[in-house]
């Protein structure tokens, strides 16, 4: 049984940059021997339907055809992973917002706003830079992915 468009596969992964480093895995084991255990997160196989837009295109285009207990490699560049850096998601907001909310800015520090997630870049008198691109985005990422189940789309039902 091969991995179809629309199935809701269930895999386990481990992700590396280029240099080996361990940025992300569903492995509670790897997690912490790469030093990235979370406490409060749930480790195990994650679940997502294929073909449909749930995961970055690189994972979502190789899961395609593979088969339960199946191991892949796949190498993602950045326009088929996170992609590329964008500047217009860069923006510089008056410090007094912070001060009006309460919050002391820390450069290098995730914070989250009514827009999403944004890390702090730059701290000057007047105004916070906050980068609302993804982590990951510009960077070529490497996945191991193990398919662990696969639930069949099910067929559209066509009732009059």
């Amino acid at each position: 049984m091969k991995v179809e468009k629309g199935d809701f596969v269930v895999f386990n992964y481990i992700g590396k940059f280029e240099n080996g480093e361990i940025f992300d895995t569903t492995y509670e084991d790897i997690a912490k021997e790469a030093g990235i255990y979370v406490e409060d997160r749930t480790y195990g196989p994650l679940g997502a339907n294929v073909g449909v837009g749930e995961l970055i295109p690189g994972i979502d285009e190789a899961l395609l055809g593979m088969e339960v207990g199946e191991k892949k490699i796949i190498t993602i560049p950045p326009e088929k992973g996170y992609g590329m850096p964008r500047d217009d998601l860069i923006v510089d907001v008056p410090k007094s917002e912070f001060e009006k909310a309460g919050i002391e800015p820390t450069e290098g520090a995730y914070i989250m706003t009514d827009s999403g997630i944004a890390r702090i870049t730059a701290i000057t008198e007047e105004s916070v830079t906050l980068d609302f691109n993804h982590p990951l985005a510009g960077k070529t990422v490497i996945f191991e992915v193990e398919i662990v189940d696969i639930e069949k789309a099910k067929p559209e039902s066509h009732e009059a």
